[in-house]
């Protein structure tokens, strides 16, 4: 069983070991749940952020009629087709 101990500023300071096993770094968040007989740590898993790169691909629509330029949706083009 590992020991910490809690420093003037009420920090302590997770083994290394435990750190590594669990996947824990610098900036993780953990919740503290106190209990009858002590507290609980438990790890706050966020979403990891991904970048857009990485996401490309993930989702295809099918294709329906012609292709379309951003011309198409361009605002004033669109109001000059509807008053002709």
């Amino acid at each position: 069983m590992a020991t910490m101990t809690v420093s003037s500023k009420g920090q302590v300071v997770l083994p290394a070991d435990i750190r590594r096993r669990l996947g824990l770094m610098a900036g993780t968040q953990m919740e503290i749940i106190e209990e009858p007989d002590g507290v609980r740590l438990v790890v706050s898993r966020p979403v990891k952020a991904s970048s857009i790169a990485a996401c490309v691909g993930m989702v295809t629509a099918p294709s329906k009629g012609k292709s379309r330029s951003l011309a198409d949706f361009d605002p004033a083009s669109l109001l000059r087709k509807t008053t002709k």
